[in-house]
């Protein structure tokens, strides 16, 4: 029997034609394209970072465009109107930065000139605006068809700037003109989708284009970006000799948008490529702001755990309010682990980390922006494993002493959290998290909530702090004690610790550390 070789993998390739010419690995995801255009016109989809929105709207202008020799083999190629072409117009904002209103009024009109030339027009028009507008209807009219707009990154040039509020509302100023004709045009357009990372709302940036449908929430779309178990399964098959399937389940799936859970696709290309563990998606972009915003915002670092938002928060915000819950989730730090309903059809969405990758990664650099400093953040994390690996609960002690004298007296100078339990509970939960540990936050048992349960090995640890200011000398250890919180972990053949950490507002660090087994 004839051997074929093993399909590439298409790391970095979001060209469609590139993937179906060059023998590459392809999952299949034509039969939601046509469902999609078979159900409407006018969509909007938020994905996170490299989620496979580029090669989406690559794949839609091919079939629009009429290509049918690159669908051979997949469910369009039997399932789509080969005879009608249409014109077909692509904004793409995904390259570099733009820092400037007029710096975004040249790249659109750039584009929408180079693409005219494409169909042997030559536009007059030289404003953003104007532009796409005489496109359009030059486009109809000479064609006979109604025009494809497509828009990848609708939203980059604002997320790029979102630091610097002023210069960020001037870019979705220019880009709101930009969308104000897809309204105007509709008679023309034969199909639309915008995406991005974010949703603005409505009113700030699309101006009346109120006939966007948004499918980011839509279960029967939640899986057009992303791969479920059966697609990674059946589509990377070559590559699944000696993986554990298990643990790439664990660091890379959990992404839910009220449909089947989806893997990264840029995480699993690079993990079957290197067959390495490793914070892939993670390490691409700096959370920098990410970080500074729930430091502003005194979150909670262990409540991202399990978060609760509406639906209006979740969908939506602007540079001039932009909600922790909405961006994590529309980032993908977060996403839904569940919705529930209350009444007359109004839900709340619990969200919580997708994976083991973000929950890892992002509490690690949460550690770095209370640190600042790599080399001792790097030394306490190596020192806590060893304490845990030898139960030795002295070094331990030692260890926590060392985090919180490892954070710089100007933060505190900047900051109001150190009176405050929640913030060295946040701290030392970062610490476990950062490690790759089974950590449980605010851990529910029938007396109450225990602060903190850490899982390692054969071993489960019981957290209760406490600051000394605001309590009596000893009770942390005490309160476990009294609630019985060792109860929900007795008979599963595991070593249960408890250990009470009491901490000093005015020394800003560890004061007492009490510990007996349960």
């Amino acid at each position: 029997m004839k051997k074929y070789p093993r399909k590439k993998l298409p790391i970095g390739i979001q060209t469609f034609a590139d993937i179906r010419t060059d023998n590459y690995c392809y999952v299949d995801k034509t039969p939601l394209i046509a469902r999609l255009v078979e159900q409407g016109r006018f969509y909007f989809l938020s994905r996170p970072r490299r989620f496979g929105k580029s090669l989406l709207v690559d794949t839609l202008a091919q079939a629009f465009s009429g290509n049918k020799d690159l669908f051979q083999g997949l469910y369009l190629e039997d399932n789509w109107d080969w005879n009608s072409k249409y014109p077909v117009i692509k904004l793409d904002f995904a390259q570099g930065i733009l820092e400037s209103r007029s710096r975004l009024d040249q790249r659109v009109v750039r584009m929408l000139h180079l693409q005219a030339e494409e169909y042997n027009l030559s536009l007059a028009s030289d404003s953003p605006d104007h532009c796409l507008e005489e496109m359009i209807v030059r486009l109809y009219r000479e064609s006979g068809q109604q025009v494809v707009v497509l828009v990848d990154e609708y939203d980059k040039p604002i997320l790029d700037n979102i630091t610097d509020a002023a210069k960020a509302a001037e870019l979705r100023e220019g880009l709101r003109n930009v969308y104000s004709v897809l309204k105007a045009q509709g008679a023309h357009l034969r199909f639309v989708l915008l995406t991005g990372v974010s949703k603005f709302s409505k009113v700030s940036l699309f101006s009346g284009l109120n006939n966007l449908r948004d499918i980011t929430l839509d279960s029967r779309f939640s899986s057009v970006c992303g791969y479920t178990q059966e697609e990674l399964e059946n589509g990377f098959a070559d590559y699944l000799d000696g993986v554990d399937l298990d643990q790439v389940k664990k660091w890379y799936n959990g992404y839910n948008f009220l449909g089947d859970s989806v893997y990264n696709p840029f995480d699993i290309l690079l993990y079957f490529d290197s067959r390495e563990f490793r914070p892939y998606w993670f390490e691409t972009g700096t959370p920098s702001f990410l970080v500074r915003m729930l430091m502003d915002k005194k979150m909670f670092i262990p409540e991202l755990e399990n978060l609760t938002a509406d639906e209006e928060l979740l969908s939506s915000f602007d540079v001039d309010y932009i909600a922790p819950e909405s961006l994590l989730f529309q980032t993908g730090y977060l996403t839904i682990t569940g919705r529930e309903q209350l009444f007359d059809e109004e839900y709340i969405y619990h969200l919580g980390f997708p994976n083991h990758e973000v929950r890892k990664s992002l509490s690690g650099s949460i550690l770095h922006w209370y640190s600042q400093e790599l080399t001792s953040l790097k030394r306490n994390q190596v020192a806590l494993f060893r304490a845990l690996q030898a139960n030795n609960f002295t070094a331990l002690e030692h260890i926590f002493h060392a985090f919180f004298a490892s954070i710089p007296h100007d933060w505190y100078r900047k900051n109001e959290l150190a009176g405050y339990e929640g913030y060295y509970c946040s701290v030392v939960y970062c610490y476990f998290a950062a490690l790759g540990l089974h950590v449980r936050p605010e851990d529910v048992t029938n007396l109450g909530r225990i602060d903190l349960t850490v899982c390692f090995e054969e071993r489960v640890y019981i957290f209760e702090f406490k600051v000394n200011e605001l309590t009596e000398p000893g009770c942390a250890l005490e309160q476990i004690k009294e609630k019985k919180y060792a109860e929900k972990y007795q008979g599963q053949g595991k070593e249960i610790w408890l250990i009470g950490v009491e901490f000093s507002r005015a020394e800003r660090n560890v004061s007492r550390v009490e510990w007996e087994k349960g």
